[in-house]
């Protein structure tokens, strides 16, 4: 039996998705958790023997998680996302990440995933595999990502500025340089831009 932490902070899709696994004779559910903090609890508590946790979930997201839970208990991990931006996916497998597959994945599918990886196997969706192959390169430096990715979470400069232990105006300066790079207009639309990529 593979004992299954369920990670969704949606309620209707983590139930229906656990109830459909449920249905398989070698699959059990032994904890749900709806956000990131608490997967990692659960997921310790449980001692489950693999994890299935939503890409996009508060407070952190689903990669924060696995990497935590891998560090932990390296269990294997599985990434379920309905935005399945390649640039991600390089940073799932170099954290260890064991499998990702879109939302749209039928649960009979999925269980076969879930078989293969708790088998030492990994598995990544052909066509996000695909899409990662042809993908741009980021423009940006590691210190513009930093910034834009508390920019995202909607720090005023002076918070970023402490954040990330620079001067307000050298913020800034980090800031018109990744908006140039990006044609935005705004750095909110930097920092969207960037964590629509991927990169953030």
């Amino acid at each position: 039996m593979i004992r299954l932490l369920l990670a969704d902070d949606e309620g209707l899709i983590r139930g229906a998705l656990a109830a459909l696994l449920a249905l398989e004779p070698d699959l059990t559910v032994v904890g749900e958790a709806a956000d990131s903090v608490t997967a990692v609890e659960v997921a310790r508590r449980e001692r489950s023997d693999l994890a299935i946790l939503d890409l996009e979930m508060p407070p952190g997201d689903g990669l924060r998680a696995a990497t935590e839970i891998r560090s932990r208990l390296d269990i294997p991990v599985v990434l379920v996302t309905r935005h399945a931006r390649p640039a991600v996916l390089r940073r799932a497998l170099a954290a260890g990440v064991a499998g990702f597959v879109p939302k749209t994945t039928p649960a009979a599918r999925l269980a076969e995933i879930i078989r293969a990886v708790h088998s030492g196997r990994r598995y990544v969706d052909p066509e996000i595999a695909a899409s990662a192959l042809t993908e741009d390169e980021c423009p940006l430096t590691d210190r513009e990502l930093e910034i834009l990715a508390v920019v995202r979470g909607g720090a005023p400069i002076a918070e970023v500025a402490a954040t990330v232990h620079l001067a307000p105006g050298t913020v800034r300066n980090y800031l018109s340089a990744a908006m140039a790079k990006l044609g935005a207009d705004t750095r909110h639309a930097a920092a969207h831009h960037a964590w629509q990529q991927g990169w953030i």
